[in-house]
């Protein structure tokens, strides 16, 4: 299944104002990297996957349509999936918007191959 172009325009749209934003395909899905920095991504369906930050993942986890990003058989803290029925409003959206952006000024980037 392919991501939500519908909510990666939404995603475009808030990261307009934003600087040094690039898209990259990732994950099955479209990463709005900024300051070379994963912030956002569209993945397959309707979810976005914040990267929030180990510091809010706990409150996050708990908030209706979120989930823990998992991999290799763990929970990683400081990212989370949000379904877009978590997204209808323009204050849930900004919510994750805003919170993914706070935490990218402080986030270290990958290192480079």
């Amino acid at each position: 299944m392919k991501y939500s172009e519908k909510l990666a325009n939404r995603i475009r749209e808030a990261l307009v104002n934003a600087p040094n934003v690039e898209e990259k395909p990732m994950f099955g899905g479209l990463c709005f990297m900024v300051d070379d920095k994963m912030c956002i991504c569209c993945t397959r369906g309707t979810e976005i996957m914040c990267r929030i930050g180990p510091d809010e993942f706990n409150k996050a986890v708990e908030k209706p349509g979120t989930r823990p990003m998992v991999h290799g058989g763990r929970a990683m803290k400081g990212y989370i999936y949000v379904d877009e029925t978590a997204l209808t409003k323009k204050s849930e959206f900004d919510y994750w918007i805003n919170t993914s952006l706070a935490y990218n000024k402080i986030a270290k980037s990958s290192k480079k191959k």
